[in-house]
């Protein structure tokens, strides 16, 4: 039998890349599985009945839960979450401080999207002023958000942000409130809503852990393809010499 002598330049190469290529693989794979969680707490949460505010609190996972409101907007502290499209399309999401009445609670309730096609004209949005009942449903954003930070012109409001942590605003704004987002249905109160419910669907996941898993094959199938052939190329060179010799 041949023996094996791949050098030791590629099996540290190996050594060095392999392990990262599976794990990414691992990785995709995990991020597949929660994904489709989501997307069946989703399916399930969309036929159940709406719940009180006063309940949230109670619910270990809150994620998609409806959830049915009454009561007031806060118009003076609105927050304009940037850069998102819709259709090709740059805008912004207008999310507002939401008083409910029978809690006693705040909540940050996302409207929906604006247009902003230029950016030297202040956003034009609306707000109503009096007693509103709303539907709406719980947004649990996936991972770790953005910290809140005070507006850079000088903290006027509406803030214009990237993303925005909920417990940070009641923080800021001295306020007992709900800590994630809530995302109305179609009403009165409510702008552009088509959000997705996953950014990167988990088929998308099992694509990029294909990948990664092919390209950790492709290096072992190398480095056994070099290591068979180094010793192959030695073999030859060891013959030609002491033919040479001779």
């Amino acid at each position: 039998m041949k023996p094996f002598r791949p050098g030791i330049v590629p099996t540290l190469v190996v050594l060095a890349l392999l392990p990262g290529l599976i794990a990414l693989g691992c990785w995709q794979l995990r991020r597949a599985d929660e994904k489709r969680h989501l997307l069946d707490t989703y399916a399930e949460r969309r036929i159940q009945a709406p719940v009180a505010v006063a309940q949230l609190q109670q619910l270990p996972d809150p994620a998609f839960q409806h959830v049915q409101l009454h009561g007031r907007f806060d118009a003076e502290h609105s927050l304009l979450l940037d850069n998102r499209l819709r259709d090709g399309q740059v805008g912004v999401e207008l999310l507002q401080p939401f008083h409910d009445q029978a809690s006693g609670q705040w909540l940050l309730v996302n409207r929906g999207w604006l247009p902003w096609p230029d950016r030297r004209v202040p956003v034009r949005f609306d707000t109503p002023q009096q007693p509103l009942s709303l539907d709406a449903s719980v947004y649990v954003a996936p991972g770790s958000t953005f910290q809140l930070h005070p507006d850079p012109a000088g903290g006027q409001w509406p803030h214009l942000l990237t993303a925005v942590e909920p417990a940070q605003l009641w923080q800021q704004l001295g306020r007992d409130g709900f800590a994630h987002e809530l995302r109305l249905e179609p009403g009165p109160a409510s702008y552009r809503l088509d959000w997705p419910v996953v950014a990167m669907g988990p088929e998308k996941h099992l694509g990029y852990a294909v990948q990664w898993f092919a390209l950790a094959a492709a290096l072992v199938l190398l480095y056994l393809y070099f290591g068979w052939h180094n010793n192959k190329e030695n073999h030859h060179g060891r013959r030609h010499e002491s033919t040479g010799r001779a």
